[in-house]
């Protein structure tokens, strides 16, 4: 089974100013295919998140937009589950430039290797990408949004393996996993079993 992993960098804080993008099509044992683009915003750069990525205004001048790009990533992430790592931000910024540019947002499974992270492997000090790049000697540029993207599926490929499981669909059984999605009009956020257990017991009070 294929699955796409995906990360965004941003111009700024607003979630619709992607500027660049990474996309790693993997299976359980090999990455298959890479995508990579710098795009356009359109808007003013924070010069913070510069800072973090080096990408600048004048990089991305002659760079494609979000909605010029989006034929080639619609392509990726609707027929493949989809993985990101802290998939909270990156599939913020793809609602957000998704609505911007009035694109109808199609359905799109995805999974978080963040949460998958924590499950797998309880106990860590930090969950964030480069921690957990260094502990499996995953060698990588971060910040930047392929080598990003790149990382993640590393990571989701070492879970698999690790929870000697096949398919995502094993590992979301195996650790009760919620999956995300995000669909016309709206989304459901991917979720570790314990927060879905939280807020069912805060549901289940509420109604007593």
């Amino acid at each position: 089974m294929n699955y796409v992993a995906i990360d965004f960098e941003t111009a700024n804080k607003d979630r619709y100013s992607p500027c660049a993008v990474g996309v790693v099509v993997f299976n359980k044992e090999e990455i298959i295919e890479e995508y990579y683009t710098l795009i356009n915003p359109n808007m003013e750069f924070d010069p913070y998140h510069s800072m973090i990525h080096g990408i600048t205004e004048a990089d991305v001048g002659e760079a494609p937009t979000f909605s010029e790009v989006w034929d080639d990533l619609s392509y990726y992430l609707t027929n493949h589950v989809s993985i990101a790592h802290n998939a909270s931000f990156d599939m913020s910024v793809l609602r957000h430039s998704l609505d911007h540019f009035e694109i109808e947002t199609p359905e799109i499974d995805y999974l978080c290797t963040v949460i998958i992270s924590k499950v797998v492997w309880p106990g860590l000090y930090n969950y964030k990408l480069n921690t957990l790049a260094k502990w499996k000697n995953i060698t990588f540029n971060h910040h930047n949004a392929l080598e990003d993207a790149r990382a993640a599926a590393r990571i989701f490929q070492y879970a698999l393996m690790e929870s000697d499981v096949d398919k995502a669909d094993e590992l979301i059984q195996k650790y009760d996993l919620i999956p995300g999605k995000l669909f016309d009009g709206g989304y459901i956020a991917a979720k570790s079993p314990k927060k879905s257990r939280r807020k069912s017991m805060k549901a289940n009070q509420l109604n007593y």
